[in-house]
């Protein structure tokens, strides 16, 4: 038997020798030997969608596709309908060759002498043996008119006639050659947001004419100018600026559905143009007799608004009512009287004085009417016989 003192070193040895293997087994693991962790997916964010992309996770049976706009809705249309618009350089070089540039001078006086005042405008060229268009005012007054071609050439020109309700007047020039004639469109089948270009000699700028682009800003519009109201005008905020006056505004299909006329000096975007429907039976009148042949009927009569309505207690909102009825003209022979309210012209709506004009100078001399209207907000209807407006 070995002494217990041996049995006790033995047992100490083994002991140390146990505790070394287990801390060498429970020691940290080499990298290499280590078993792969699972990496967890990030989660986006803006710098990592910028740096890197994003892993796509496998989508389950209850998963369906997103679908991530790339814009807002509006800046889609946007882009869309300027993606749609077309150059329009090819129209204005199909216009401009029967647009002309109209110098005028005008003698002022003075006080103590005379002085001439030159200016400027536009011409629009209606027949191809050289009758030109351009407004009234442009040409009002005027001891010369100079009417110059698109190629190059420049003729003095006389008056035809002018026509101070619509502001329109035409000019002859004696041409070389047969000239380029305007392409006339339907004002009526323009709508409010079709696209529009004005051309005309903005501010006499050396160069040919100048094109602007824009929209149709409203239809049927009452203007009140220096030289009177303008009915049934055309609302653009294309630019039209000094000496665009006279120039055609043109429709896509290189169409004139308007003749520039006016600006609003105090407003910014806003122009009007004579519409086409009323300006060529002018024009052909002008060209025809000198002079516009304009049925009569004898009245003065002003818009009925809502306000209005409701101030005389009227049971309709649209329509003119009389504020003056010659005595001597149609109308007061018809039995029309102050405060009438005109609702139809031969069984066609009639809004406003604009509408009802329009509708009335379609008529010719000696033609009868048929006018509806309202009196103490009851209805009649009698018949107008129309005669020479002097």
């Amino acid at each position: 038997m070995k002494p217990l003192s041996t049995i006790f070193i033995i047992a100490a040895v083994v002991g140390v020798a146990v505790c070394i293997v287990a801390l060498a087994a429970c020691g940290s693991p080499a990298p290499a030997l280590a078993p792969p962790q699972p990496t967890p997916t990030p989660m986006p964010t803006t710098a990592t969608a910028l740096t890197a992309p994003t892993p796509t996770a496998t989508p389950s049976a209850t998963d369906s596709p997103k679908i991530v706009p790339t814009a807002e809705p509006s800046a889609r249309a946007a882009d869309l309908a300027f993606a749609r618009l077309p150059s329009v350089a090819d129209l204005a070089s199909q216009v401009k060759p029967i647009i002309a540039s109209i110098s005028v001078e005008k003698v002022n006086q003075g006080v103590f002498f005379d002085f001439t005042n030159p200016g400027e405008g536009s011409g629009i060229i209606v027949s191809s043996d050289g009758y030109v268009l351009t407004n009234y005012h442009v040409v009002q007054g005027a001891t010369g008119v100079k009417v110059d071609l698109p190629n190059g050439d420049t003729y003095d020109a006389k008056s035809v006639g002018w026509d101070i309700v619509t502001d329109l007047a035409v000019l002859k020039i004696d041409a070389d050659q047969l000239l380029p004639v305007v392409n006339w469109g339907d004002s009526n089948d323009v709508r409010v947001g079709d696209w529009v270009i004005a051309l005309g000699n903005a501010l006499a700028l050396k160069g040919g004419p100048t094109v602007t682009l824009g929209i149709i800003s409203a239809l049927g519009r009452t203007v009140e100018t220096e030289r009177g109201q303008l009915y049934d005008m055309i609302q653009t905020d294309a630019a039209i600026n000094s000496g665009n006056s006279g120039g055609p505004l043109v429709n896509l299909d290189g169409e004139v559905i308007g003749i520039s006329t006016a600006i609003l000096r105090q407003a910014q975007g806003i122009g009007f143009a004579i519409s086409s429907e009323t300006a060529i039976p002018i024009i052909d009148s002008l060209i025809e007799h000198g002079r516009v042949v304009r049925p009569l009927i004898g009245l003065i009569a002003e818009d009925v608004t809502p306000a209005i309505a409701n101030r005389l207690g009227l049971d309709v909102t649209d329509g003119l009512i009389l504020v003056r009825v010659p005595r001597d003209g149609p109308a007061f022979r018809a039995g029309l009287q102050v405060g009438d309210v005109i609702t139809k012209l031969d069984g066609i709506p009639t809004a406003d004085v604009g509408k009802f004009l329009t509708l009335l100078w379609s008529y010719e001399v000696g033609d009868s009417v048929r006018i509806d209207y309202l009196r103490d907000n009851k209805p009649f209807e009698t018949i107008v016989d129309l005669e020479e407006r002097p």
